[in-house]
């Protein structure tokens, strides 16, 4: 990586989908570390990796480097494949989709398309907590803000900086240990579907109150963000019942 490349980290958080948001991001350039975060009252996930993003290349603006090359990583297939396949054809089509459906978060994509034109950006897409230390901290960053938690955001040289962001872990067997003691892990969030509205709820009185007596309800403990997202996602292609 030369002195002048940039890489940046990015993720977001949301504590029921909408509801209590929040984003993180680490940019790197040259030995300089900046972490990044803020907290919105009333949002949804999408739009917090999106704003982690823009918030991040419009820090990475104020640095003047025109000619640098950026790399963004982000766990979001939503913000890499609508930044690198989507975008441009929903701005040809007046922001409609395919199906000629006005397409969700417009004001959002808009802006990132401002405040990344004319950067070299390449895109990088994460598994979620998948132990790469950049990744797990954004998330730690976006959720510490959604709770209204934040941590203490670094600011400083990257020799000092205790995250080992360019360290990917590539062992699987970690991934399986976390998976089978999931039955007595913590939950981090229970989801609901009801009626095909997803919602996610902080405590199972409350998931329990929305889906009791419901007809075709489904609910499911998530243990993350990425499993909370996983579980969103899934329920999103279901028919509704």
């Amino acid at each position: 990586m030369k002195k002048s490349d940039i890489t940046i980290f990015t993720d977001g958080s949301s504590r029921g989908n909408p509801g209590a948001g929040g984003w993180g991001a680490i940019v790197i350039h040259g030995d300089d570390v900046q972490e990044l975060g803020g907290h919105v009252s009333h949002t949804t996930n999408n739009r917090m990796e999106l704003t982690a993003v823009i918030q991040a290349l419009q820090f990475v603006s104020k640095l003047q480097t025109p000619n640098s090359k950026l790399t963004i990583n982000t766990d979001s297939s939503y913000v890499l494949k609508g930044t690198t396949a989507w975008v441009h054809g929903w701005k040809k089509n007046n922001w409609k989709t395919k199906s000629n459906d006005d397409v969700l978060n417009k004001d959002v994509w808009e802006l990132l398309l401002m405040v990344s034109e004319e950067k070299k950006i390449s895109w990088n897409l994460l598994k979620g907590h998948s132990g790469n230390p950049g990744n797990e901290r954004c998330d730690e960053i976006a959720t510490g803000y959604a709770d209204t938690t934040p941590p203490v955001l670094y600011s400083g040289s990257h020799r000092d900086y205790s995250v080992d962001v360019f360290r990917v872990n590539q062992n699987t067997d970690a991934k399986k240990t976390k998976s089978k003691s999931k039955s007595s892990s913590k939950p981090y969030s229970y989801v609901s579907s009801v009626d095909g509205v997803i919602q996610t709820h902080t405590s199972w009185a409350e998931c329990e109150a929305q889906v009791k007596g419901k007809k075709g309800a489904l609910f499911k403990k998530a243990f993350s963000v990425q499993d909370e997202k996983d579980i969103i996602t899934l329920w999103k292609g279901l028919p509704h019942m």
